[in-house]
């Protein structure tokens, strides 16, 4: 037993205390072991709640992400394995480098300190956690030496940029409303989302200074437990406010400070499937997945070419089958549209971007690219919801178009791809307007006279307008 707890002398000796003295009162006199005894039992059991705590969080962020990826897979195959290199360009480029966000320098600068902070003070986030398994305190510091204080004070660093930049997106998001910001389609849980990461993000990084500052305060008193590093670039300077606090006090601090930022990371760690705030995760499969083709090129319905093949050449068409699957033309619901599709509507960020630059929603229609990626995760999610229930998706009466985007709002669109441009991070609410139009077509016949009458010109005459085929070329002479 000596040998097992032989890295620990306080209950080294708080085992001889109880072997020798057990059956004695002079043993409860000596408060000193009682005391290590407490000391040694309250550090066995954060560990342990620590562990517990870790494990039911990761637990609970892999089932989600687990329905998250079911739901994407329930769409359409679509094949985009192609060109690797330049996938990886553009996920360099988009998602890391963030590319099209300084078309507009000024949120994009704060936005990237904020992703900057998130990704590189998660390595602060490792010490403590391995802290938390294993019991120990700044368990780098001893191994790097000199650089733990430079390291610790870069983070801090980053820590007070996102602070500062969290606070301006709440004033342009609440007191300044920028309008992209402040749209119908984010009243409600939508802006509460945003609000609620943002103010998330500032007492996390409040309660990380807060606790270094604590922790430098121990140190200058030598407290147990707390190695001694080089002062930290910003907490250094607020320490001496903590210096007339007592041991107990400043250790009571930095602990519930630490307890706070853990839990506060395992918080948001589940929230993020929750909120539009996945795209930080998303970002990357999403721009390596975006499409190579020009902008502007429509693919063809395959499904359609091969209605007129079999039409001209019947003896190609397959056999009918009870079994064979009936695809619709376009797409009537989440599940026909593509993986891609559905991969967008998880990633979008609900920045506005693409409803800003919408001329559809500018001249007062009712589209709003944003609303389009945004109703497709909500109607995703409620399917997903659905299978979770049944063990399968059992109809309930809905569908994405009518039920959640209108006809009005397909209609509006002019495919001009400004959206397609606008989006930081390559979502394509384009691809989806035009699968459901495409149903509302071909499917319902659901299309304005104009249409009509185009379509029967382009079938008739090969042209959108009435006139002969051998007359095509006649605006020539004129």
């Amino acid at each position: 037993m000596l040998k097992t707890h032989q890295k620990n002398p306080v209950l080294v000796a708080l085992i001889h205390a109880i072997a020798q003295n057990l059956t004695t009162f002079d043993f409860w006199r000596k408060s000193y072991y009682f005391r290590g005894l407490i000391l040694a039992l309250m550090h066995l059991v954060q560990q342990i709640l620590f562990i517990v705590l870790a494990l039911a969080s990761i637990y609970i962020f892999a089932k989600k992400i687990g329905e998250m990826r079911r739901n994407i897979l329930l769409g359409r195959d679509e094949d985009l394995t192609d060109s690797p290199g330049q996938r990886w360009k553009n996920m360099i480029l988009l998602a890391l480098g963030q590319k099209k966000m300084f078309k507009n320098p000024t949120p994009a600068i704060l936005h990237l300190f904020v992703y900057a902070g998130f990704i590189i003070i998660n390595v602060e986030i490792l010490e403590i956690f391995l802290d938390g398994i294993i019991g120990k305190h700044r368990l780098f510091a001893p191994m790097m030496g000199s650089l733990y204080a430079y390291l610790i004070g870069f983070f801090e660093i980053l820590a007070a940029l996102v602070l500062v930049s969290c606070v301006i997106f709440l004033v342009r998001r609440n007191i300044t409303k920028v309008r992209r910001l402040n749209m119908k389609e984010l009243l409600g849980w939508p802006r509460e989302d945003a609000n609620i990461i943002l103010i998330t993000e500032i007492v996390l990084m409040s309660l990380f200074l807060i606790m270094n500052s604590a922790d430098l305060a121990l140190q200058a008193k030598g407290a147990q437990h707390y190695p001694t590093t080089a002062t930290f670039w910003i907490t250094g300077n607020f320490a001496g406010a903590f210096s007339g606090l007592s041991e107990s006090t400043l250790i009571a601090i930095e602990r519930v400070c630490w307890w706070l930022h853990i839990i506060g990371v395992f918080f948001f760690l589940n929230y993020l499937p929750y909120s539009k705030h996945f795209h930080i995760l998303l970002a990357f499969p999403n721009a390596y997945y975006s499409k190579l083709i020009p902008q502007g090129e429509v693919k063809n319905m395959k499904e359609i070419q091969n209605e007129v093949l079999y039409m001209m050449e019947p003896d190609k068409a397959p056999a009918a089958t009870s079994e064979q699957e009936h695809k619709r033309f376009g797409a009537k619901d989440v599940t026909d549209l593509s993986w891609k599709n559905l991969l967008d509507a998880y990633s979008c960020t609900e920045c506005g971007r693409c409803t800003a630059a919408c001329p559809a929603n500018i001249t007062g229609k009712k589209l709003s690219p944003r609303k389009i990626m945004m109703d497709t995760r909500d109607r995703l999610e409620e399917v997903g919801k659905n299978i979770n229930a049944n063990k399968e998706f059992k109809d309930d009466g809905k569908a994405l178009l009518h039920d959640y985007i209108t006809v009005e709002e397909l209609r509006a669109c002019t495919t001009c791809q400004a959206c397609v441009e606008a989006c930081p991070v390559m979502i394509d609410p384009l691809s989806i307007i035009m699968q459901l139009r495409r149903n509302l077509v071909m499917e319902e016949s659901n299309a304005p006279g104009e249409w009509n009458l185009m379509f029967g010109n382009i079938e008739n005459n090969m042209a959108p307008w009435k006139f002969s085929p051998d007359d095509r070329d006649a605006w020539v002479n004129t």
